[in-house]
């Protein structure tokens, strides 16, 4: 275990202060923080030499960030169980038969949700809700079943404060899922986050324009392109957190990501960035990356003694990790800049494809790294188009086009968007304000991802332009709770901070409305 300086542990001390001092934080939010400054306090990775010039730097040249993960990983960043086993066999830890009824089916789930954990300590995936629930509603008429249904998706927003919680619902039809989606645009709450996985050939329309309904009330659910997925993750994934494909029954030890934009600062021209500059970064954050998964596999000991693992929920080799990014856009107007070059991502056809050839490299640098222990996808880890933090400044979130600058059209919008979503198996999308006027033709939304869907965009997300629940990048927030909070107010969700964040230095409320 490497010491720690003094320097540091001062300012931990005062963060430490300064948090049980806070007027704004819940208690809840109060115990998550105090346990990051405590892990903040060890130091026992084995580093890769150059790492601390790429990340413990100044925020305006972090060139790898490692999202808060802390330092000794007790757990993996994201967990994903399978929770059809507990439908099946119910779960001998927690002392819960396998349930007989849609009562015990819900209050199963919700005292399950309480032990699974995440970099979050909530659990960032809740399950295929349709099809965990559906089998139990035979028998039960439409105003118990909702009613039901509206009382669990009411406990998991007031229970679960972190809107990083995510469920699932189709690409099947089902009773269960119309139901869900009628009390989401009811309750009009940020938690959790939901996501449609739509196939046309499965799914149909009606079910698809309730999920459009839902949405323009709620910010939800968000559109996956279950085609794209399956064939790559097989039928069994999920989408999980912000919108990250992982396997169900693993999930993803850990995730970092890279800043492009401030990597494109250290190169004095494309050859260089290209060539140099950004391989170097590469190679320094995969093997950050295989130390974080060395020590949590090896000598954490989360694999050797929670329950989830003994009793079948998750496994080892459903696992991988994620390599993520942000700052594309940025990266490229950059070099164009070092360069003389005159044009903008997402606006001029060279410099799209300049992000093209810096995908390809990262693509190709990732399918030649190898981690034994990231055996769900053949030793290798999953590329990521991050969301991107409320500290981020002048950095978009993956390989968005920044706000502010997107193209007048929605079609050449979504011609930049195809050209980059195919690199991310484990999560990118891009998010539309709706006009109002739209609620007269929610099939104008379903026609949009039809149609992007088949050009092979990945996952899409809309909310109606005046609507209170909006999606911050990959995550719900109430623009009425964000007010609260900038008056010096407690709120009850954890994201909220961070979405007041991205709306000071993201300008996520200056979106285009479509």
């Amino acid at each position: 275990m490497r010491e720690i300086s003094m320097e540091r542990v001062e300012q931990i001390r005062q963060d430490i202060y300064g948090t049980i001092t806070s007027l704004t934080m819940t208690h809840e939010q109060k115990l998550t923080a105090m346990c990051n400054h405590a892990d903040s306090l060890m130091e026992v990775l084995d580093l890769p030499e150059g790492l601390d010039e790429l990340l413990n730097v100044p925020l305006e040249k972090k060139c790898i960030c490692d999202l808060n993960e802390g330092h000794a990983p007790m757990r993996p960043r994201y967990i994903v169980p399978d929770y059809s086993k507990l439908m099946q066999d119910g779960c001998e830890f927690l002392k819960l038969d396998p349930p007989k009824d849609l009562q015990e089916a819900l209050n199963a789930l919700l005292i399950f949700y309480k032990h699974v954990p995440s970099v979050t300590n909530y659990p960032v995936f809740i399950g295929n809700l349709d099809q965990l629930i559906d089998p139990f509603l035979e028998g039960v008429d439409d105003e118990t079943a909702f009613k039901a249904i509206r009382l669990f998706m009411m406990h998991i927003d007031r229970t679960i404060v972190d809107s990083f919680c995510h469920a699932d619902i189709g690409p099947k039809p089902t009773r269960a899922g119309l139901l869900i989606m009628k009390a989401e645009a009811e309750l009009e709450d940020a938690t959790p986050n939901l996501t449609m996985r739509y196939d046309p050939e499965i799914t149909g329309d009606e079910f698809a324009l309730a999920g459009v309904d839902c949405a323009l009330h709620s910010a939800k659910p968000s559109f996956a392109n279950h085609k794209m997925f399956s064939s790559e993750l097989g039928e069994n994934y999920a989408i999980a957190s912000c919108y990250n494909g992982l396997l169900i029954g693993g999930g993803s030890y850990t995730l970092c990501r890279l800043i492009l934009n401030h990597i494109a600062d250290r190169a004095e021209s494309i050859e260089q960035f290209k060539n140099e500059t950004l391989p170097y970064v590469l190679d320094i954050m995969a093997r950050y990356m295989d130390a974080r998964i060395k020590f949590m596999v090896e000598e954490s000991n989360f694999f050797e003694y929670n329950f989830l693992v003994k009793e079948g929920f998750i496994s080892k080799d459903r696992f991988s990790a994620m390599y993520g990014l942000v700052g594309l856009a940025e990266c490229v107007n950059t070099l164009f800049e070092k360069e003389g070059k005159e044009g903008r991502f997402g606006h001029n056809e060279e410099a799209n494809q300049l992000g093209v050839e810096i995908m390809d490299i990262i693509e190709a640098f990732n399918n030649a790294h190898e981690n034994p222990y990231c055996l769900g996808t053949g030793k290798r880890f999953l590329l990521h188009a991050q969301v991107g933090l409320a500290e981020d400044i002048c950095t978009s979130p993956g390989t968005r086009i920044p706000i502010g600058e997107e193209p007048e059209e929605l079609i050449d919008h979504l011609r930049v968007l195809e050209k980059f979503h195919k690199y991310f198996p484990s999560g990118t999308g891009d998010i539309f304000p709706i006009d109002i006027t739209v609620h007269n033709n929610p099939e104008y939304v379903l026609d949009i991802v039809k149609g992007s869907f088949k050009e092979g965009i990945r996952y899409l997300s809309f909310y109606r332009g005046d609507s209170d629940v909006i999606r911050v990048t990959g995550y719900l927030v109430k623009r009425s709770e964000m007010e609260k909070l900038d008056r010096g107010e407690a709120v009850l969700q954890n994201t909220t901070g961070l979405g007041l964040g991205s709306a000071k230095q993201g300008k996520i409320l200056e979106r285009k409305v479509r």
